[in-house]
Formats: structure tokens, sequence, C-alpha cells
């Protein structure tokens, strides 16, 4: 269906301020965009740029308490000629619109759907808010949307609650919400940054469809470039808070004139090349951008003959199985059980990066816990330089994990919140006996702080006064203070920016070479997990069924499984 070029919505010079401890920080500065009937605008940039503030502004989401905004109007076009200030409604009738007009789906669904309702209800609710109908006609029409939105037994998912479903289908239940109403705009803040790939391009399927059957304007905010290039038709790039390139996706993409626009398009890692080092946004920004210098065959052809050649493995998985049970019988015994692990082989040897990919669910995580002991396997072993982990007693497991770490997906949920980023690191220090006091345990975080591109100044600062990638970094120098010789990567750098995702992934290579680590790094982004390893595990409910070096893997993929991995990742193809 074809829609006419009509204009719904006109964001003009928005200007949103943010008070912390009395002083006034403008968060949106100035910021003029438009959105057209049937037509996706993608809005593009890193964490604190602004994108989802001045979105959330369109909605009167902000907070009042310390939130305001200091110049600017939302028009919304009732018709063609006729429009009304968004910024000129009351609360009251601002819900008028919120919803029925304007809807929005959020980032993380789980933290979005209320956990005590069964998400039917959730549906049901915005309808019966909006349009005068029955509970039969809202249950009716709720089980239409959730076939709309492609849910597998939309009678079973209606009466499930949000944790009894996965990621991707709280998602498809976010949509439906969201179009219940059949809104004229759409507003999608990063609705796929926590999905797998192959989820994730699912989602964007549907949501180009429902576009043409419903002929929405959509506004959809990442700070992917692939992804955005997916389902934009138009794009504007925002850098601490302002517009600083806009036009068709075309021109933004494949012709970008500004540095910033240049920087985020250079972070993500090639399929086609093995960089020896990411370009970050930084280098753009400065002007100062290093020729980029790629591992030839004959580098990576000895630097994997030194690493495997007549060697024995650090760590050997040897037929290792993790079993949850499901359903147990009034007198304890297990009837149902899901087998998260089953049967996993695999060797890692020392100075290489073992890259482990799968979706959400297929036990890539589990495994990893597992080979740490931090989960009881239920059959199997785990052999590190000679030693039987899963037969070690508490102390001497407790011994061995200086040689073994891990670094988590969450940095804020592995962070003390009352302990300073010095205090955190230091702790692991004073917990294994190193160094003879506190100064010198000082110094020596200090000079891991260094390390990690960490600053002096930051040891005494809380986790919540850095960014998501300063805070990775924390952790890695927690991890450090061990020195340890396998590190364990669960999902480490998939909740961050591109550009700060680069800057890890640079920092993670460099520890590497400096510090001779092994990695085994688990991740659902292919492109992330090629980059850095030198072998790959492909794994699918809880067996491996692709193994091998990683270039190989991708230019050739055996699994029709891996071959729909490698099809899901977001590409910005130049058209022809």
């Amino acid at each position: 269906m074809q829609f006419v070029m009509q204009k719904i919505l006109d964001i003009e010079n928005l200007s949103v301020q943010f008070t912390t401890d009395g002083v006034p920080r403008t968060v949106v500065d100035g910021v003029s965009y438009s959105v057209v009937k049937g037509r996706t605008l993608g809005i593009v940039g890193e964490s604190g740029s602004g994108k989802s503030v001045s979105s959330m502004a369109i909605l009167q989401l902000l907070p009042e308490k310390n939130c305001q905004i200091t110049n600017g109007r939302i028009n919304y076009y009732v018709s063609e000629k006729e429009s009304i200030d968004l910024l000129s409604l009351d609360r009251q009738q601002m819900e008028l619109y919120r919803g029925k007009h304007i809807s929005m789906i959020f980032q993380e669904p789980m933290t979005s759907l209320n956990p005590v309702h069964k998400c039917g209800r959730q549906v049901m609710e915005m309808i019966r808010i909006h349009e005068k109908v029955t509970e039969k006609e809202a249950r009716a029409r709720t089980l239409q949307l959730f076939n709309e939105v492609q849910l597998p037994r939309p009678e079973k998912i209606f009466d499930s609650y949000p944790h009894q479903i996965s990621g991707g289908q709280k998602q498809r239940v976010m949509i439906a919400m969201a179009l219940a109403c059949h809104p004229e705009v759409l507003i999608a803040d990063e609705p796929t940054t926590a999905l797998d790939v192959t989820v994730q391009k699912g989602i964007l399927e549907l949501l180009r469809k429902l576009q043409k059957e419903y002929g929405m304007g959509i506004i959809f905010i990442t700070h992917d470039l692939g992804v955005v290039a997916q389902i934009a038709d138009d794009i504007a790039v925002m850098y601490h808070g302002k517009i600083v390139e806009s036009g068709t996706k075309e021109d933004v993409l494949y012709h970008p004139q500004h540095p910033y626009t240049q920087g985020l398009m250079a972070c993500k890692p090639p399929m086609d090349s093995r960089p020896k080092h990411l370009n970050v946004v930084s280098d753009y920004l400065s002007g100062d951008v290093p020729a980029p210098e790629c591992e030839t065959y004959e580098e990576r052809t000895q630097r994997l003959t030194d690493i495997y050649y007549d060697k024995k493995p650090l760590l050997e998985v040897k037929n290792l199985s993790v079993t949850f049970p499901l359903e147990k019988s009034w007198t304890g015994k297990v009837k149902k059980a899901l087998n998260a692990v089953d049967g996993v082989s695999f060797e890692v040897y020392r100075g290489e990066t073992l890259g482990l990919v799968g979706e959400s669910g297929c036990g890539k995580t589990t495994l990893g816990r597992a080979i740490l002991n931090l989960i009881d396997a239920s059959s199997g072993n785990v052999v590190y330089n000679g030693v039987e982990i899963n037969k070690l007693s508490a102390s001497k497991m407790r011994q061995l994990r200086r040689e073994i770490q891990i670094i988590f997906q969450d940095p804020y949920s592995s962070l003390n919140p009352r302990i300073t980023a010095g205090g955190a690191i230091m702790e692991v220090l004073k917990t294994h006996h190193i160094g003879k006091n506190n100064a010198e345990r000082r110094a020596k975080t200090l000079d891991l702080m260094r390390h990690v591109g960490l600053e002096e100044s930051h040891f005494d600062r809380y986790p919540h006064e850095f960014s998501g990638g300063q805070r990775q970094r924390i952790c890695i120098a927690r991890t450090l203070a061990l020195n340890p010789k396998l590190i364990i990567c669960d999902e480490s750098v998939s909740a961050l920016d591109v550009s700060v995702q680069a800057q890890v992934l640079n920092l993670l290579n460099d520890l590497k070479r400096s510090f001779g680590f092994t990695y085994i790094f688990i991740s659902h982004d292919l492109s992330v997990v090629k980059f850095l390893s030198d072998r790959l595990l492909i794994m699918q409910k809880g067996r491996i069924v692709e193994s091998g070096d990683a270039d190989e893997i991708y230019e050739n993929p055996q699994q029709d499984y891996t071959k729909q991995l490698i099809n899901s990742i977001p590409k910005m193809e130049k058209p022809q």
C-alpha cells in the first residue's frame, strides 16, 4: 500500500535541561526533525547523546523533578493543515494522545512489562483505556495483534507472565501493545539492542511489514548504523545533544560528511578483513585517523602455528553436561529436566582466543559458569592445566580462581554501588593477600587502572559516576589484579555502544599481546567474535554444532544454523 508523503510530527528547535545538585546541564540542544507518514527516521548516536531524551519529550515522559524543556515546539498534525503543540497540553490532555496517536516501544521489555500481570491482560488494558470496547472484544483484538506480530501460540502467551516467555517474544508483546490503537507515530527506542541477531532481524522485518500495513511514521533510535541501515529511510545523527548530520539513508551512510558519523561507521568490526586495531570515534573527531593495518594471511598462519603446533591444551572440557530440573513430583523426584549443556567437549590452548557463539538460551553462559565451577556440572570433566576442576575442594578452587577469571556482561551489577572504583580493585588484592599493606595495594591498583585507560582521579569515584565503557574497564582491571592465565568474557561488550565496544575490544587485544592471556569469548554477535577469535564454537540447544577456524567458518559455514547467524548480521551494503 502506498501512502502520500505527509508530515505527522514536527520537532522544532527542542532544548531539554537536566539539573543535578543545583547545576543545570543542557542534554538536548536545539534539535529539529520531522516524521513523515509511511517513512522511518533513524536517530543514531551513543549513550548520552540525547536521542532518547528528545523522543521521551514528545510523550512528556521526562521526570518533572529535575528536567525542564527550555525551548521548542512539538507539532502533531491532526490533519494535513492543522497541528497542535504537544508541549502546550497538560497531563490529562496528553493522555488522550499517548498510546492512541503516538506510541513507544522501550529498549528493555522485561522492565516495561508488569511482572505480576499476564501479557494478554496488559495489552487488553491499553485497548480498553483508549477505546470503548467490551472485555470480550478487547481479548479478541489482543489475540489478533499477537497473530500480527507473529507470536507463536497466541492463546498460551496471552495467559503467560513476562518471565515465562523469551526476550524476543516479550519484545513482540511490547510491539503489540504499542500498535493496539493503530498509532500514527511509533517511537522505537533501541528495541533490538538486547536481542540476538536472528531475533533482531525478525523484529526489523516485522516493523517494516506493519509499517506498510498501517502507514505509520516510525522514529527508530539506535547506536548501531548496521541496524539503522536495515530499517530507516532517513537518518539523523546526534552528538552531545545536537544533530550533527541528517539526510536520506543513502546520503548519511554512503557519503557521511561529519567526522562523528565517519567514526561511528568505522567502529564496527569488519567481516571481510582482520584489522589489528579498530579505529574509534575520537580518532575521527581529532582528525588523526591512523591508516588501517590488517593481519596478513602469513602473519595469522604463523601466529596460529605458534599457539597450536605440538602444544598441550591449557583447558580441556570433556563431555560436560549441566541439567536443570523443571518439574518435580511431591517426593522430590525430577519429572522434567532441561539439558542446558549437553555433552560438550573442546580444548583451549595457551594464548588462544576461543569464540563461543549462539543465541540466548543455547547454554553458552551456563557452560562458561560450569567451567569455573560456579554451577555444578551433572556429568563430564573440566581439566585445567592437568587438574580436574570439578573434583577440587572449595579451598583449592578458591586458590585456582586466581588463574581463571570471568568478566560479566553487565558491569554495573558486577560492581558494588557503595564501593569506589579503586576500592573494588583493592578489595581483590586484599582478599588474595597480594601486597604488604594498603599503600602498596593502592599503588598496584593505580597501575592497573592506567593499564585499562582509567585515570588516577577515577580512584575515588563510585560506579554510577562512570559511563558503561568505563565501568567495564574497572571490571577488567579487577580481573587483571590477580594476573590470571585464562579469562572468560561473558557477553562483556554486548551492552556497550559500538564506539565504546571498539575501545574495549582494542583493550582486550592489547592486554592479550602484553600479558599473554587466554580468552574464552562468549557472545551472540558474530562480527565481534570473529574480530577477536582464532577459533569458533557454534552452540545451539546445549550442543556444539560447528567448530573450526574463525575465518573458515565465516567464509564457508557448514551448518544451516551457522549460515542463519551469519545472514542475520546487519550489513551496510551500498546500493548497486
